[in-house]
């Protein structure tokens, strides 16, 4: 394999926690193997557009406020605090439990020094497009017909993996590489099998 430090980035909405699994797995690894991940915020709300999300929806509408929060706080700060926003944020909603959302967003901006201003922006419309073309963007390297996680390596997306928990260790390094390898194969699109579990924290 090798030793070039591979490009990757992730795109999640923080109310997922499926996503938030696999973002837990993502961390580790380029933690590990010493590479950086570009973190963007989509919007399952914006992708259920048109659709009815039945139980799903208010968990949508609290994502997006979020997803328009960290995306205010890229604009202001940069784009390394997108990562760490989003750890603060699902950190609280998915091993946390809790589902406060505009107390989990003001405790994620304080617990990272950001302005407490910042939180106005959950209810901002105006960071919707940059959401809008994020959620866009995914869907076309790894879509249609996806959800989130999506991970691109070196520029090639996917959707998943799907897991839980959250791999460590060996396992975590050994499913990485498994998964680099099955995507970077031309024509290579699907492999799946039905959950038997749900999301353990």
């Amino acid at each position: 394999m090798s030793n070039a430090a591979p490009d990757v980035e992730f795109w999640f909405d923080p109310i997922c926690p499926w996503c938030w699994m696999t973002s837990r797995w993502v961390a580790e690894v380029a933690e590990t193997r010493g590479f950086e991940v570009a973190w963007h915020p989509i919007s399952l709300a914006i992708l259920n557009e048109g659709h009815d999300a039945g139980d799903h929806a208010e968990g949508h509408r609290q994502g997006k406020r979020m997803g328009r929060v960290v995306e205010a706080a890229r604009v202001a700060h940069g784009q390394a605090v997108v990562g760490a926003l989003y750890t603060e944020l699902g950190t609280r909603i998915h091993p946390g439990g809790r589902d406060d959302t505009d107390v989990i967003i003001a405790e994620s901006l304080a617990a990272l020094d950001l302005p407490a201003a910042l939180a106005a922006a959950a209810d901002d419309e105006q960071n919707d497009a940059q959401l809008r073309a994020n959620t866009d963007h995914a869907m076309a390297i790894a879509g249609p017909d996806v959800g989130v996680p999506i991970i691109s390596v070196n520029g090639v997306a996917f959707f998943g993996p799907v897991v839980t928990p959250s791999p460590t260790g060996e396992t975590a390094l050994k499913l990485w590489d498994g998964i680099v390898a099955a995507a970077s194969v031309p024509g290579f699109y699907e492999l799946k099998r039905g959950r038997t579990a749900g999301p353990q924290f």
